[in-house]
């Protein structure tokens, strides 16, 4: 299947959506300093409905891609820049790395180990991670 490029404001909306939530939203490392906690499933949803309430898309899966990479440009470039997904995909274990990934980042954590953390053990949490509608 051939891959087709996103158009120029559909890049444009995603570059300002993720700026906006740079500027706007609190910042995965904030919080107590002395006492830092990783990051929830709930909040992880409810970065990705702001994120969702800030972009429009025509695809479901350019929305949800564009979402990911607004929630955490670090972990969507670590698990989905080389292999966004696609139409129709699940991809369960790449949804698990990149919660992992939050998480770790979200309390000053190296990265160095979340790609292929799941590839043998997979827990399935659907609810942080399902597409609206």
């Amino acid at each position: 299947m051939a891959k087709s490029l996103p158009s120029l404001p559909t890049i444009f909306k995603c570059a300002v959506a993720t700026l906006l939530l740079f500027f706007f939203a609190p910042s995965i490392s904030a919080g107590n300093q002395s006492s830092p906690r990783p990051i929830s499933d709930d909040e992880i949803s409810n970065r990705k409905q702001e994120c969702y309430a800030d972009i429009e898309r025509s695809s479901l899966i350019e929305k949800e891609n564009c979402a990911l990479k607004c929630t955490s440009p670090v972990c969507y470039d670590l698990i989905y820049e080389t292999d966004p997904l696609e139409e129709g995909e699940k991809d369960y274990i790449r949804s698990q790395e990149f919660r992992y990934c939050m998480r770790r980042s979200s309390v000053g954590l190296k990265l160095d180990q979340v790609k292929g953390a799941f590839d043998n053990e997979v827990t399935v949490r659907a609810a942080a991670f399902s597409m609206p509608g």
